[in-house]
């Protein structure tokens, strides 16, 4: 078996791996002036007194800034040099928020300490700041406080801070248990169908594992998973492992609980599991039939590779990244309709991006309310809150303005198609981490946007906008009503 080696989002350019030399006491005073920046009394009596929105924001850079740090020192080099400071965040970015696009060649550029530092950065993203916060802080001082645990509610959203602590261990043993199983089946795989070590096939059922439940794409090998595009003990376990990460945390907690008890499930639950098989199935039809022709992508292999490949990349386009296709060799059309999939994502409060099935289905849900005639927006026997509208509303504009933000200022800069720009933007934003193969040669402006969108992705925009909002400004008066024309 060859020796693993690329950046985890498909074939690319070469690019080079780029580093830069640096005196040795520049990384010291880095952590000098980290270590100083969050531990003084000042900024941590700040900190305790941020809300929720901003907690999780202020953690998520914090947690940016080490994983930044310990990626550009030499020890994460696998030759001894520092990391050129864009490749070293935004490779802490696309590891942190679950992403998956690469600057560098992943296996290649880091070493076994960098890689350890990526695999961690995954599953603190995929985790969730506030919830690994809250299980150290149950671990050490074995209690919280009240501001963590309104911290750590808020970025599970759960319904109540009644006991945070099997909350956070619940969603902890969930990542593991289900990480564990699909290491295993894949550990099998690696020794038995492709001749791997024991070592070996370990470290790669463990990377692969844990990038594919967190949503997160990493991969090591040099064409990502191009070679086993027609191999279903890859790609399915794989795909089963990012399905259950983009349910979300409180979806996959009820069904542990009430799997069988479909009538107490929430309208949450509901709408995620229905949404989710709906888009799967959809976006399998779509890539495989657009695509089957194709003689750069599935039009090489026989149909029962074709299917097997169309449904893995429906899967991967819900926000997990990996690719058994060249994503350059494909149709533009596909493109497209892979820019909506991965805009919409996966379900809340777990490791999928994009603007989550939830917010796609209210809109949805709010359209055929207003086709109707009707008042009041009705979904599976519940009226949505009108708080709801307002929220779903928010977010969508948010994510289209940052979007196209990005897509603009990145053609100002190079002289790339829209179609390839846009596919990039979205990938970043809905933290998906596929690639039509530009990544790695964009000027270090047009990366540190891309990082802007990804960073942007995974805290959410409203939860982005609530965190910059210094308080909650309560009116207590209404304007009369006024309607202007709409369409």
């Amino acid at each position: 078996m060859r020796r693993p080696a690329d950046d985890g989002k498909g074939v690319h350019g070469s690019g080079g791996v780029r580093v830069v030399r640096a005196p040795r006491e520049a990384g010291v005073s880095c952590f000098l002036v980290l270590f100083s920046a969050t531990s003084s009394r000042r900024h941590r009596a700040r900190l305790r007194h941020l809300a929720p929105a901003q907690a999780i924001a202020t953690g998520f850079g914090l947690a940016l800034a080490v994983g930044t740090s310990l990626l550009w020192l030499p020890i994460s080099n696998a030759e001894g040099e520092f990391t050129d400071p864009v490749d070293a965040v935004f490779t802490a970015t696309s590891a942190l928020c679950v992403t998956g696009l690469t600057v560098v060649d992943t296996a290649d550029h880091w070493s076994p300490f960098g890689l350890v530092v990526i695999l961690v950065l995954i599953h603190l993203g995929g985790l969730g700041i506030m919830l690994f916060a809250s299980l150290v802080g149950i671990v050490l001082a074995r209690k919280l406080s009240v501001r963590s645990r309104l911290n750590a509610v808020a970025e599970a959203k759960a319904d109540g801070i009644g006991d945070v602590r099997r909350l956070a261990w619940g969603i902890f043993a969930t990542s593991i248990a289900i990480e564990g199983v699909v290491a295993v089946l894949l550990f099998v795989r690696f020794v038995v169908g492709y001749g791997s070590s024991a070592g070996e096939a370990a470290w790669l059922a463990v990377f692969h594992a844990v990038s594919s439940f967190n949503n997160a794409g990493f991969a090591l090998y040099s064409d990502n998973l191009m070679s086993f595009v027609g191999d279903p003990w890859i790609c399915l376990p794989l795909c089963a492992a990012i399905i259950l990460g983009g349910l979300g945390f409180p979806v996959l907690r009820q069904l542990r609980r009430e799997i069988g008890r479909p009538l107490h499930w929430t309208m949450n639950t509901r709408i995620v599991l229905a949404g989710t098989v709906v888009l799967l199935v959809l976006g399998a039809v779509y890539i495989t039939v657009i695509e089957w022709e194709n003689p750069g992508t599935l039009g090489a292999f026989d149909p029962a590779t074709r299917i097997l490949a169309g449904f893995f990349h429906a899967v991967q386009v819900r926000t997990a990244g990996f690719n058994s296709l060249d994503i350059g060799q494909m149709h533009d059309e596909t493109w497209l309709g892979m820019d909506v999939l991965m805009f919409i994502g996966g379900g809340p409060a777990g490791t999928a991006g994009g603007i989550k099935i939830t917010t796609f289905a209210v809109l949805l849900f709010i359209l055929w309310t207003e086709l109707r005639g009707g008042t009041a927006v009705n979904v599976f026997g519940k009226r949505l809150s009108r708080a709801v509208h307002r929220e779903a509303i928010s977010v969508v504009l948010m994510a289209i303005a940052a979007v196209m933000a990005g897509v603009i200022a990145i053609l100002a800069m190079t002289d790339l198609d829209l179609d390839r720009v846009l596919f990039e933007a979205v990938s970043a934003f809905a933290t998906v981490g596929l690639s039509t193969g530009i990544t790695a040669d964009l000027p270090d402006a047009a990366k540190l946007i891309l990082v802007a969108l990804m960073f942007l992705g995974r805290i959410g925009p409203l939860t982005l906008g609530s965190a910059l909002a210094l308080r909650e400004r309560r009116v207590l008066y209404e304007l009369p009503k006024e309607r202007p024309a709409i369409g």
